[in-house]
């Protein structure tokens, strides 16, 4: 079985992709879903004393943002304490569109991934994930080195390389809800998607080391 992987570098290729891609996305989504970071950012960052508002108001209207931009609601979103610019709707739009591009390749590289465990038995040698663990690895390690020299400059690049427009660029005097998502919580968050891509590539090249040993 371990010499059908080593003769079919499309399937061991595919597999390396779909494991990549579910572990991004794993990153992405639950770094979507753990609003206690932000909680915790609204003491630690002085939201209240920056937006003058209490720490009530300031959950309420986060919790808004994130249940915008989860992938089954459709509803345009409406924040209860901040009006919005047509350029910032329009970002947030955008912004939606992203998430929801990496909750479905959440679901559909788990999916795609399981019915290759459970079909193609000669994955089990590992090599796909040995080469994922290692893509993992070079990912944190490039942004990390990226970040270390300016997150400020990474955060512009980011947003230059996602976005075709500068809607991104908040004014506080038309869209005042800038004033309770500072650059700092997004730092934060970015550290935790890369934790998880971290992880995430080191259990890989764990079970790949482990599964080539066994193989031989």
């Amino acid at each position: 079985m371990a010499e059908t992987v080593r003769k079919n570098p499309l399937l061991t290729a595919l597999a390396a992709v779909l494991l990549l891609s579910l572990i991004i996305s794993t990153g992405v989504v639950l770094t979507l879903h753990l609003r206690f970071i932000y909680y915790n950012d609204i003491k630690a960052l002085y939201i209240e004393e920056m937006s003058g508002m209490p720490e009530e108001k300031i959950r309420e209207n986060y919790d808004v943002l994130i249940d915008y931009n989860l992938v089954w609601n459709q509803e345009p979103l409406k924040f209860p304490d901040f009006p919005m610019s047509v350029s910032g709707e329009t970002h947030f739009r955008e912004v939606k569109r992203i998430f929801d591009v990496f909750q479905i390749l959440f679901i559909v590289s788990l999916a795609a991934m399981t019915f290759l465990w459970i079909k193609a038995k000669s994955l089990r040698n590992g090599r796909y994930a040995r080469i994922t663990g290692y893509c993992c690895f070079g990912i944190v390690a490039a942004l990390g080195l990226f970040a270390l020299i300016g997150w400020d400059r990474l955060f512009v690049l980011f947003h230059k390389v996602f976005f075709n427009n500068d809607f991104w660029v908040f004014d506080y005097t038309t869209d005042p809800v800038i004033t309770i998502l500072p650059d700092t919580f997004f730092l934060h968050e970015a550290i935790l998607i890369l934790a998880v891509v971290l992880t995430g590539g080191a259990l890989a090249l764990i079970f790949g080391i482990k599964a080539k040993h066994r193989g031989k």
